[in-house]
């Protein structure tokens, strides 16, 4: 089990780059994460959802995802708390506190889908969740030392050198947690250093002196990580304003912005400059696209977007002739009203949209979830992608589909004038064929940039990376 000293220091990838490097060496690996927190998530095969992470780690374990992988998903939803999805369907939601009272009941089912992954792996490779040092939470604890006991799966504590008092990390977590626990806990990873590795051997001597752990490894920064998918909307967050040469596509990243990844492909395309717009900070004027990204919380968002200004922004935009695009609660956003009957996300039982689609959405309580293919009907281009929404949308507008299915139903919806587009797919910018098309929509010019075979290069580079930098057969050892 792969615990961390705090969020961000690296857990994710460091199991990724393990589940990758022990597949290669012929083993049959399994990733696993008890309770993750995240509005980026992924769809498995059999129509469940799990934290995008662990879908990255079963790819690199080479492994189709599957909800065992992720029983317990928390997906925060603002003031109405979190959405609680166990093995991949919608059980409730709750408030921080109340949560509390949800982990007995959820350890069960942690438990056995452990089982299951365990019975059919040669090594399952557990991450963790925040610090290990939550000792505030570790009654009922099923994400961290609650769950290690309970598999009694030893644990490898990671430290993130590059955000200081790495030593301090380390060291303190050993002091604070209790000894049955510190007792789990075999070794220690120093991640995400830069410079010369010799000036910290005395860091690791005075770690491994301090705590009775074992150094297992100082990793450098893997500076190719952005190429990979962020479990944390924190992550994004952090990205300054674009400053390369490149048609300029503006994003307003709302508070409850959710399968961020959808970006990713734009981002690493050389003829775009991706703008992350932050809240307070207009719309740039020179953007030829707006994007409004998914949320887990679209009327909240809607509030918060009008809050910033963005809505004059984008009307503006709209009136100079430039182009919009929506995914999912993006797309909700640009109809005329949203409903919402149930109070799922406002007290208020319906809000007004932006008007920039003649449409309608009614949110409900059926959550859909699939993988889709098809082709853009716009672009004549294939896509493939996936839903992952609440609500159903009408309208004039959906009499213009974005996407046809292959299964024969359509999606989305586009304005009289072709400029203003939306749809509830997400992931379709990662299909090479239908993000060239889009791209010459704007007036881009789409590189060779292959974004799925990037993927496997980079999860390749990081299993390489952590064979040079960490013991892997002190791991597998451990693991016996």
């Amino acid at each position: 089990m792969i615990q961390g000293t705090g969020s961000d220091v690296g857990k994710s990838l460091i199991v990724a780059g393990l589940a990758r490097a022990f597949a290669n060496r012929g083993l049959r690996v399994a990733p696993f994460k008890p309770q993750n927190m995240s509005n980026n998530a992924a769809v498995t095969a059999d129509g469940g959802e799990i934290g995008r992470a662990q879908a990255l780690q079963a790819r690199a374990a080479r492994l189709v995802p599957d909800t065992d992988m992720n029983p317990v998903l928390l997906k925060p939803q603002g003031a109405n708390g979190s959405q609680i999805v166990v093995r991949g369907v919608v059980a409730g939601q709750a408030k921080a506190r109340d949560y509390q009272d949800w982990k007995p009941r959820l350890k069960s089912a942690v438990m056995e889908s452990f089982a299951r992954l365990k019975a059919q792996s040669d090594l399952v490779i557990v991450e963790g969740a925040g610090s290990a040092a939550e000792i505030n939470l570790r009654t009922n604890d099923i994400a961290n030392m609650g769950f290690a006991h309970a598999a009694d799966a030893p644990v490898i504590l990671v430290g993130d050198i590059d955000r200081g008092g790495v030593i301090a990390q380390l060291v303190g977590c050993k002091a604070v947690l209790d000894a049955e626990d510190a007792a789990m806990i075999r070794g220690f990873i120093v991640n995400k250093f830069r410079g010369d590795p010799s000036l910290f051997d005395d860091g690791m001597r005075i770690i491994a002196q301090r705590t009775g752990w074992r150094a297992l490894g100082l990793v450098p920064y893997f500076d190719t990580a952005a190429r990979l998918p962020a479990e944390d909307a924190f992550n994004i967050r952090s990205v300054r304003k674009g400053t390369r040469d490149g048609v300029v596509i503006a994003v307003p990243l709302l508070p409850h912005i959710s399968n961020f990844d959808d970006l990713d492909p734009l981002k690493a395309e050389a003829g775009v400059d991706l703008r992350l717009i932050q809240p307070g900070a207009a719309l740039p004027a020179e953007a030829a696209l707006v994007i409004l990204p998914g949320s887990k919380a679209t009327i909240p968002d809607l509030a918060a977007l009008r809050a910033n200004g963005w809505d004059i922004d984008l009307l503006a935009h709209a009136r100079r002739g430039g182009r919009v695009f929506g995914i999912c609660g993006g797309y909700q956003m640009l109809g005329r009203v949203i409903f919402d009957p149930l109070g799922m996300e406002a007290d208020d039982r319906q809000a007004p949209g932006l008007g920039l689609l003649d449409i309608e959405t009614t949110l409900t309580e059926k959550k859909t979830l699939a993988s889709v293919a098809g082709e853009a009907i716009v672009f004549k281009a294939p896509f493939h992608g996936y839903e992952m929404h609440v609500g159903a949308t009408s309208g004039a507008d959906c009499a213009r589909p974005f996407l046809s299915f292959e299964d024969g139903r359509i999606d989305g919806a586009v304005s009289r004038n072709g400029l203003i587009m939306g749809a509830y797919v997400h992931g379709i910018f990662s299909d090479d064929a239908f993000r060239a098309a889009f791209l010459q929509w704007i007036g881009a010019e789409a590189s060779p940039l292959m974004f799925e075979q990037s993927i496997e290069e980079t999860l390749d580079a990081l299993a390489a990376h952590c064979e040079m930098h960490i013991d892997l057969d002190a791991l597998l050892e451990m693991a016996r």
